[in-house]
């Protein structure tokens, strides 16, 4: 493993079990105020709040 990534905590971290982690602690209401993506906050789901950070790197560098 090289140095970058050991000193990385997010390495191995998956954007699914951020996002689940996230809801459990704030719930998707306390997610939506925290974070201002439209996917927190209309028809939340676990599905939808991965498919918009995965495709837009500024949303997914919120999310983490």
């Amino acid at each position: 493993m090289s140095d970058e990534q050991s000193n990385n905590p997010m390495h191995g971290v998956t954007l699914e079990n951020v996002v689940v982690k996230l809801v459990e602690h704030y719930g998707w209401d306390g997610l939506a105020r925290r974070i201002r993506i439209n996917c927190f906050k209309n028809n939340p789901s676990v599905k939808s709040s991965l498919k918009f950070p995965r495709k837009t790197p500024w949303a997914r560098g919120q999310v983490e």
